[in-house]
């Protein structure tokens, strides 16, 4: 029974984690940028530039 507190316990700790670093990655603007990834596959500037 002590096994599953403990594994609770980390499990809650790893979350805490992803989240917190969710949570520092939208205030530091990391999603910023919606529409750049998606236009950007349309074009294909990089081809033509090695041609």
């Amino acid at each position: 029974m002590s096994a599953l507190y403990l594994l609770v316990g980390v499990s809650i700790a790893v979350a805490g984690f992803f989240l917190g670093a969710f949570i520092w990655s939208v205030k530091s603007d990391q999603y910023e940028d919606k529409k750049g990834a998606a236009m950007r596959i349309l074009f294909d500037d990089e081809i033509n530039k090695s041609l």
